[in-house]
């Protein structure tokens, strides 16, 4: 009997996993036909009015109350619209990847896309050694792993596949099609990534989300708890670490930045600190945010801890 009870809920959680992903796939089939201008303007309008309305909006406003303490809730509340209006475009922009993604080295007409560092890119290609290169979910972050293709640059992005089994095969064959070697982030992924490094690849990483047990770091001034894995990696290859971030500009149009690596702090016998750099890629991303904090994912749980680290109090 048990046993049946635990077969009809897997059946009926697969079967709304099945049904939510049918209505995505509707709603991808209407956007992508009209133009792309017109389809992401109409999904920011819908999302900006549909956010408040899910669980999670609260969650990004109190989120934002204590990032922000100084300032209104009109004010808050607008970040939280931009916020909504940003992950959807996000979402609605993989329909449109190859056409919003025009950008080509040397090229002298401007178009969707602008590059800020690509002299980093390049020489980062050039250097047979592993490097790490890490971003936030700061404007539409998908595109830097297709950035760095253009430059001859092969990353591997370590990426967490949503949990409808459905969308997750969706995205994937998409992530796949333009942005190289995928992995993710489930068990074994960290083998995966060092065995990538050690065969002097690169890797890209995520690193502003919430991770049980992880490292005792602050983000905007609350603890938090930050994943050990890419200092770890740092440590172990001695590869460089390079900052780079997607920023959303008017009009549908992108500007992706690389920034130059940093230095990493080193405890008294050099080995690499992995608190103080865990602490560093957190510092990063919150410069990141501060100056646009309409294209963060707020409603994420980044501060929730569930087993304080010895020492630290949670916020």
């Amino acid at each position: 009997m048990q046993r049946l009870l635990v077969q009809a809920r897997q059946g009926l959680r697969r079967l709304n996993y099945w049904l939510i992903a049918q209505a995505a796939f509707a709603i991808m089939r209407v956007l992508q036909r009209l133009p792309v201008d017109r389809a992401l303007t109409l999904t920011d309008r819908w999302a900006r009015r549909l956010g408040p309305w899910y669980g999670r909006h609260r969650v990004a406003l109190d989120n934002l109350r204590h990032a922000y303490p100084e300032k209104s809730k009109a004010e808050l509340e607008a970040i939280a619209s931009d916020m909504w209006g940003n992950m959807a475009r996000l979402v609605a922009e993989y329909i449109y990847l190859d056409e919003i993604f025009d950008y080509r080295p040397g090229q002298t007409t401007p178009g969707r896309i602008e590059v800020a560092g690509a002299e980093i890119f390049e020489r980062i290609a050039r250097e047979h050694r592993p490097h790490i290169i890490f971003t936030g979910h700061v404007g539409n972050f998908e595109l830097l792993p297709v950035a760095a293709a253009t430059f001859g640059l092969n990353v591997t992005a370590m990426f967490r596949p949503p949990n409808n089994p459905y969308l997750a095969e969706k995205l994937m064959a998409a992530r796949t099609s333009t942005m190289g070697g995928l992995i993710a982030s489930r068990s074994g992924a960290a083998f995966s990534l060092a065995g990538i490094l050690e065969r002097g690849g690169n890797v890209g990483v995520l690193v502003d989300q919430k991770f049980d047990r992880g490292l005792p770091t602050t983000f905007f001034g609350r603890a938090c708890q930050t994943s050990p894995l890419l200092p770890k990696l740092a440590r172990q290859f001695d590869c460089d670490v390079y900052p780079a971030r997607s920023i959303r500009l008017p009009g549908n149009r992108f500007r992706l930045e690389v920034e130059e690596k940093l230095t990493l702090p080193r405890n008294a016998d050099g080995t690499l600190d992995l608190v103080g750099t865990a602490q560093l890629l957190n510092d990063t991303v919150e410069r990141w945010v501060r100056e646009d904090p309409g294209q963060w994912m707020w409603f994420h749980k980044r501060w929730q801890i569930l087993r304080p680290a010895r020492g630290v109090r949670p916020q």
